[in-house]
């Protein structure tokens, strides 16, 4: 099912020996677009620290309890890497963090599982602070949608309003859409954006540029936050936009984007 990810912030993050906090926001990558951790929330019992829990530790979610469940134990969580959530999250943080959990990584070539699988551990040297160095092209970068939140939406003929919120499965946790404020075009209205459908990403200015015109933007089925995505109004919008529906469940295609 298709969820609000702005609409999920507060939801109780449970251990199975109590709770961890509740969730904040969400990191998603700037090449697939989609979620890699939840950010939680702690709390006093760790002196109000945000810890990164990836979507493989989640059991299956309790919508009407706002609860996830998941396989991990508090202990597991204090003892984690120590990753400053307000600065940018690197690889090498990550590194960390997986192998710490032995979670599977969702880059490169391997499958690495740690000990609950017998994979391969991960190089020590890669966890070492060593050279600083900038992401390659070929690595991606983890976004907030706190953050992301609010960025200004260009059509290709001009601006047409901001990023409100964003749409996720609950599965895969891929982004399918932004949900754009288009109040510029019409006050108060709302549409749904695929990331398919932007030309680029400047993240320095907090842009977003689609390959879209006002007028095709204006036309579009309007959204409704408070109705969850249907597939008939999927159907509509890329019928409206001309576009394959199969769109919406391939992660997008790698354009450069502005870091």
């Amino acid at each position: 099912m298709l969820r609000n990810l702005n609409g999920l912030t507060g939801h109780r993050i449970l251990a199975a020996d109590g709770e961890i906090g509740a969730v904040k926001e969400f990191y998603f990558d700037d090449r697939e677009w989609k979620v890699r951790y939840l950010v939680a929330g702690t709390g006093g019992w760790l002196s109000g620290r945000q810890v990164l829990i990836s979507p493989a530790a989640l059991k299956a979610p309790d919508w009407n309890s706002r609860t996830f469940p998941v396989a991990l134990t508090r202990e597991q969580v204090r003892t984690s890497p120590d990753i400053d959530t307000r600065r940018t999250v690197e690889r090498r943080h990550e590194l960390r963090l997986h192998r710490h959990y032995a979670w599977p990584l969702y880059w490169g070539e391997g499958f690495y599982t740690g000990t609950l699988a017998g994979g391969a551990p991960l190089p020590e040297e890669a966890l070492e602070d060593g050279e600083e160095r900038p992401p390659s092209e070929e690595e991606a970068a983890l976004h907030g949608t706190a953050a992301v939140t609010g960025y200004r939406l260009h059509a290709a003929d001009g601006p047409i309003g901001s990023v409100e919120d964003f749409i996720a499965d609950d599965r895969g946790w891929g982004i399918r859409y932004l949900v754009a404020d288009s109040g510029l075009l019409l006050p108060g209205r709302k549409v749904l954006i695929s990331p398919h459908w932007l030309e680029k990403v400047d993240w320095d200015s907090s842009e977003v540029f689609l390959d879209l015109t006002r007028e095709a933007v204006r036309r579009s089925p309007g959204f409704d936050p408070s109705v969850p995505v249907s597939e008939d109004y999927e159907s509509a919008l890329y019928d409206h936009y001309g576009r394959p529906k199969l769109e919406a469940v391939l992660p997008p295609p790698r354009r450069r984007v502005n870091k």
